[in-house]
C-alpha cells in the first residue's frame, strides 16, 4: 500500500507521533493509500520553515526573473507529469480521469503565465508635495502564505495560490485536504524536483482541527488563501483574527443557468449536461439550478432528460467513462437525503435519485433532474455536490433575473441565448463573478475567477 509522508523544508517526513489516515479510493471503496498528519508539531516547523526561507538562503536573494524560471521549470515538470498526477488524483477524489489528465496539463499554463508576470510586479514614483524629496514605491513579498486547497480540482486551486504567491516572492506552506491528499503529495515532488530551495513549498495535510486551526491562526502566517465550504471559511475568518492575516476565499455556489426560447436547444442542453454533472457535480461552479423559459420547457425538459439516460457511469480510470463515484460516503448520503426532502416538498423526480445498479462498492450516484415547483425546494437551495440537477420555469426576463439572483451564493452563472443585447443586459443583473455566454464552466489564467456575497 502506498505511503505518502509530508515534505517540510525540503525534507520528507511522517508525523512526530506516527498518526496517519487512511485514503479511500472512491470507485471501490476501500483504502489505497496513507498518509502523515500534520499535528502541531508539524504545522510549527512547515511555518518556520517557510519563514526562514522567506528571510534567508537562495530564495530571499533570488531575483524576480529567476522567480519566474523556476516556476516555468515547474509548469514543464506538470506537464510532462500531467497523466501520472491526473491518474492518482483520479483514484483519490473518483474524478474522471480524462479531466483530470487534461486539467492537469493545463495547469501547467498558470505557472507559465505566473512565471511572465514574476518580474512584471513594479512600483512607481510619486511627485509628492514636499520640496527636495524623492518617493517611490516597490513591491515586496508579504510573507508566509497559507495555502487550503480542498479536494476537488486539487492541481487547478493550487495553481491560483501557489503561482501568484511564488511569483511574488513568497513562501508557502499547502494544506492538502484530508479527504484526498495524495494528488499534492506527488505534487510536491515535482516541486522538489524543480529545484526550489527548502522551505519555499512546503506541503502537509490535517484535520480541521488542529491542523487547519493552528496554521490559519500562526503568528508567521501572513495571508491564508482558501477554497471550500463557506461554514470553514467562517472559522478561517476568526482564525485570522489571531495573526490579522490577509484572508482570500473561494467558496461555494448554486450558480444559475437561464435558458431563454430564441437559444440553441442542442447547445443548451450540451452546457446543462457538462455544467452541472462534469465532475460528478462536485464543482464549486456547478451549475445546478436551471431556469427554463416556459415556451421551450416540455421540450427542454425532455431532451434533457433523453440526454442524462445516455450517460455512461463507470470507472473514473476509464476514458470511456462520462460519470464517476463521489468523492466520499458522506456525500453520496448527503445527496440521497436532499433528493428525498425535495420530493416531498413537491419536486418531481425525472430522472435518477438512486445509486446505479451493478456499483455498490463504490459511492456512485445516478445523475439526476428534479422538476421543482419553486425556489424554496432543498435541491434548489443548497449547494449539493454532487449531480444533482434542479430545474425551473419563468416567463420574462426580469423573472429569470430575479430567480437568478435569489441565493446567498454568486460564483458562476450561465446564460444561452441567441439575441447578444439580452445576453449583456442580463449578465449585467445577474449578480455573480462568472458568468459564462451560449458555454459553461471554462477557465483561463488570463481571467479572473471568484465571486459575491457568500460565494467569497
Amino acid at each position: 500500500m502506498q505511503h505518502y509522508q509530508m515534505y517540510i523544508d525540503g525534507e520528507w517526513c511522517d508525523a512526530a507521533d506516527g498518526t496517519t489516515l487512511d485514503s479511500i479510493n472512491p470507485a471501490t471503496g476501500k483504502v489505497w493509500a496513507t498518509a502523515a498528519v500534520a499535528g502541531e508539531a508539524e504545522v510549527n516547523r512547515a511555518v518556520a520553515a517557510a519563514d526562514r526561507a522567506l528571510k534567508q538562503g537562495p530564495w530571499a536573494d533570488m531575483n524576480a526573473t529567476q522567480r519566474g524560471k523556476m516556476l516555468r521549470k515547474l509548469g514543464d515538470l506538470i506537464a510532462e507529469n500531467a497523466q501520472l498526477l491526473g491518474d492518482i488524483e483520479t483514484t483519490d477524489s473518483g474524478k474522471l480521469a480524462k479531466e483530470t489528465r487534461a486539467q492537469t496539463g493545463y495547469v501547467a499554463d498558470f505557472y507559465y503565465y505566473y512565471a511572465g508576470l514574476a518580474d512584471k510586479v513594479q512600483g512607481a514614483t510619486l511627485p509628492i508635495d514636499k520640496p527636495n524629496m524623492h518617493v517611490f514605491t516597490k513591491r515586496v513579498p508579504i510573507g508566509v502564505v497559507a495555502a487550503v486547497v480542498p479536494w476537488n480540482a486539487q492541481m487547478f486551486l493550487t495553481a491560483t495560490k501557489l503561482g501568484p504567491a511564488l511569483a511574488a516572492g513568497c513562501t508557502v506552506v499547502l494544506k492538502a485536504s484530508e479527504q484526498a491528499p495524495a494528488p499534492m503529495f506527488e505534487f510536491a515532488k515535482l516541486v522538489d524536483q524543480a529545484g526550489f530551495p527548502p522551505g519555499v513549498v512546503n506541503v502537509i495535510t490535517g484535520f480541521g482541527e488542529p491542523c487547519g486551526r493552528l496554521l490559519t491562526s500562526h503568528p508567521d502566517v501572513a495571508r491564508i488563501a482558501f477554497t471550500g465550504g463557506p461554514e470553514t471559511a467562517r472559522h478561517i475568518v476568526r482564525n485570522s483574527a489571531e495573526n490579522f492575516a490577509v484572508t482570500s476565499l473561494e467558496l461555494g455556489g448554486k450558480s444559475p443557468i437561464v435558458v431563454f426560447e430564441d437559444a440553441d436547444i442542442e447547445s443548451a442542453i450540451n452546457g446543462v449536461i457538462a455544467g452541472n454533472f462534469g465532475a460528478t457535480g462536485q464543482s464549486c461552479v456547478a451549475g445546478s439550478r436551471v431556469f427554463i423559459q416556459s415556451g421551450i420547457r416540455e421540450n427542454f425538459l425532455e431532451q434533457l432528460v433523453e440526454r442524462a439516460r445516455q450517460i455512461r457511469i463507470g470507472d473514473p480510470l476509464d476514458e470511456d467513462t462520462q460519470v464517476g463515484p463521489l468523492a466520499t460516503r458522506a456525500q453520496l448520503d448527503h445527496i440521497a437525503e436532499s433528493i428525498a426532502d425535495a420530493v416531498k416538498e413537491g419536486a418531481k423526480l425525472l430522472y435518477g435519485g438512486k445509486q446505479p445498479e451493478g456499483f455498490e462498492n463504490g459511492w456512485y450516484f445516478t445523475p439526476t433532474i428534479l422538476d421543482c415547483p419553486n425556489q424554496q425546494v432543498r435541491t434548489v437551495r443548497e449547494e449539493m455536490f454532487g449531480p444533482v440537477l434542479s430545474a425551473l420555469s419563468f416567463d420574462t426576463e426580469e423573472e429569470a433575473i430575479a430567480l437568478a439572483n435569489d441565493s446567498r451564493f454568486g460564483l458562476g452563472a450561465g446564460i444561452f441565448t441567441n439575441n447578444i443585447a439580452r445576453a449583456l443586459r442580463v449578465s449585467d443583473a445577474i449578480h455573480s463573478g462568472i458568468i459564462w455566454i451560449n458555454t459553461y464552466r471554462v477557465v483561463s489564467p488570463i481571467a479572473p475567477f471568484g465571486g459575491f456575497k457568500q460565494s467569497g
